[in-house]
């Protein structure tokens, strides 16, 4: 599970829908994501001078301090986004509500593919809800729709439905190549979500805490693939990451699979990562 909550409330604070997913992790640093689908109808305020700035700025951090303190959920990072519209960015459209909605969820989650997401659960159920101040609760089946988008159902039944077939390819690609480093093989979905683990050293919890410790994950182009550094039982560890070719599409959103492969640091995989993407994709395209 890489999302915790999910929450929809009003840009005045009113609290209209939250749903929780899953406990959080003890000792784990997650992300507290923020979506914007409000109107926007105001113009920007006037520039505010320094020393104005700071206290509004003081005020504000002494409110989210005192306030993370109190839920023991501690604070380290805030990002400010200008509210600048750039014209020829689809998300420069504007939205006739006043929605945000946020979700607690694992911090290594490619934000892109999150923002996408979130962008099918807001067309789909919460617009047709406006204004939220008045809306009727969410039915059963549109909570059950929420929930399957955030924890890729169709990617899962897809990859459950070919379980034999990628089960018996994997076990073989880790007899080839265990020699050559290879240490374990994942599926995920388009965020990164752990779906499906191979081998006997990692389990989807050890795949979390594996893909926790990579800082940075770049935007990649189909079957495109990269290596980043990572760590598991203060030991180093290599994870290749694959961006496939097939997927689920929801809403009109493909949504490609990402192969992860977990490697020593002196290990040679050569070509093969194209290789099991290849052969990956013809079973699960």
């Amino acid at each position: 599970m890489t999302f915790y909550e999910f929450s929809v409330i009003t840009n005045t604070g009113f609290p209209y829908y939250n749903l929780i997913l899953n406990t959080p992790p003890n000792g784990v640093k997650l992300n507290l994501r923020f979506f914007d689908f409000t109107q926007q109808n105001l113009e920007p305020l006037t520039k505010l001078d320094p020393v104005s700035s700071f206290e509004l700025n003081a005020g504000l951090v002494s409110a989210l301090f005192e306030f993370a303190r109190n839920i023991d959920k501690k604070i380290e990072i805030l990002e400010y986004k200008s509210s600048k519209k750039n014209p020829g960015n689809p998300d420069s459209n504007q939205y006739e509500g006043d929605v945000l909605i946020t979700t607690q969820s694992e911090s290594y989650l490619l934000q892109k593919s999150v923002k996408a997401k979130i962008k099918i659960i807001y067309n789909i159920v919460i617009a047709d809800k406006i204004p939220l101040d008045s809306a009727l609760e969410l039915l059963q089946n549109e909570e059950d729709l929420i929930i399957e988008i955030l924890t890729d159902k169709e990617a899962r039944n897809r990859v459950d439905a070919q379980k034999k077939k990628i089960n018996s390819l994997a076990d073989d690609f880790l007899k080839e190549m265990s020699n050559y480093g290879l240490k374990g093989i994942c599926i995920s979905s388009f965020d990164l979500s752990p779906i499906m683990s191979f081998g006997t050293l990692y389990s989807l919890a050890d795949i979390d805490a594996i893909l926790r410790n990579i800082s940075v994950f770049p935007n990649m182009s189909t079957l495109e693939w990269i290596y980043r550094q990572s760590y598991f039982s203060n030991e180093q560890l290599w994870v290749y990451i694959i961006k496939s070719g097939v997927g689920p599409t929801i809403n009109g959103l493909f949504e490609p699979y990402f192969y992860l492969l977990f490697a020593d640091p002196q290990s040679y995989l050569g070509e093969f990562p194209g290789k099991l993407a290849s052969m990956f994709d013809q079973i699960l395209g």
